[in-house]
């Protein structure tokens, strides 16, 4: 479809496609990775005390506050922190603002979508690396010329981590370019990367606070890299839009960061239900993949997943099913709490025995 009043590049665009976010109440929704617990009372007192008469102002433009946050939390400086509305719009302006468009970009040919969807819109040239037959990545593939790299870590769709060692294997052979590290799931089950920043000035780690902090309705994300880096992307955002982050958002991201107990005891709770979820899954038959997600990927050696799907939908549970090759045959469950895991496996037992 085109029409005679779009830009010409308009109609070559292939946008990406979200989660279904149907608005049936009594649905088990296990397809797009949200947190089945609540953010911290503390974000919640937050936000209804940031609800004032100073809503009619614009908020920070710089978020000051909440990259001290960041910066705290992670024994960085301020200025080696860049948030943004949701890590999508931070992916997106690190695409435009600091991977090299004179060579081709590498990701892996199975991860986030939303990569190839960015060289689309900004018109970057990419080349995809494949997975292994277990749907590892193989970081010794990355290991030539390139204008930068991005790695979800863990990865997305799969679940599967790499060590620090491997991403450094990684970022040392790219010293000239971006590696961006991508780690919207990192707090159910992996190290971060943001340790290394300091002995790498190429190294960009993307984080959100959609996942693990429970806030995805808030829209919040960051980076953290060398000060150059985060200069970069303050250029490319105060020549988009200066105000990304709003007065809710800001308060909810700094009280966020403040109770951490919380944030440790809720993403402790998605580890043990993810666990307990892969005996289950197990003793039915599907082969998992080892995931550090809030989610596991999954597939049955005699169930086509497509109609697994469309079974577990008929019984109001929502998963997600790629149709792309390679992994069409799986299934992405997102851990939700132990009721909705007792009712998904209720019912995958009812439709496999």
């Amino acid at each position: 479809m085109s029409s005679p009043l779009w830009s010409d590049f308009v109609g070559h665009l292939e946008p990406y496609v979200p989660g279904e976010q149907p608005g049936q109440a009594d649905l088990v929704k296990l397809n797009t990775n949200e947190n089945p617990y609540g953010p911290s009372p503390k974000v919640l007192s937050a936000i209804k005390d940031a609800v004032s008469d100073e809503l009619r102002l614009y908020p920070p433009p710089g978020a000051d506050e909440l990259r001290t946050a960041i910066a705290d939390y992670y024994d960085l400086q301020q200025n080696q922190v860049f948030v943004g509305n949701g890590s999508d719009e931070v992916l997106a302006h690190t695409f435009n603002g600091l991977l090299d468009h004179e060579l081709p970009i590498l990701f892996a040919d199975i991860t986030y979508s939303f990569y190839p969807v960015y060289c689309n819109l900004y018109q970057i040239d990419h080349e995809t690396v494949p997975l292994d037959d277990a749907l590892c990545l193989r970081v010794a593939d990355y290991a030539r010329p390139n204008g930068g790299v991005v790695l979800a870590n863990p990865n997305a769709p799969t679940g599967r981590l790499l060590t620090l060692a491997e991403i450094e294997t990684v970022v040392e052979g790219s010293s000239d370019r971006v590696v961006v590290v991508d780690e919207a799931y990192i707090d159910f089950g992996g190290e971060s990367a943001v340790s290394l920043i300091e002995r790498h000035r190429n190294l960009l780690v993307v984080q959100t606070l959609s996942k693990s902090r429970s806030l995805a309705g808030l829209r919040i994300g960051f980076a953290m890299g060398d000060s150059e880096l985060i200069e970069a992307l303050e250029r490319v955002k105060n020549s988009f839009n200066s105000y990304p982050l709003d007065r809710l958002a800001i308060a909810a991201g700094i009280a966020a960061f403040a109770d951490d107990e919380y944030f440790q005891n809720i993403c402790a709770a998605v580890i043990r239900d993810r666990e307990a979820l892969v005996v289950r899954l197990l003793e039915l038959g599907f082969e998992v993949i080892p995931s550090a997600a809030n989610f596991v990927f999954v597939r049955h050696s005699q169930y086509d997943a497509a109609k697994l799907s469309r079974q577990l939908r008929d019984k109001n549970i929502i998963v997600r099913h790629f149709a792309q090759a390679p992994v069409a045959q799986y299934l992405r469950i997102t851990i939700g709490t132990e009721q909705q895991m007792n009712v998904l496996v209720d019912a995958l037992t009812t439709i496999i025995r």
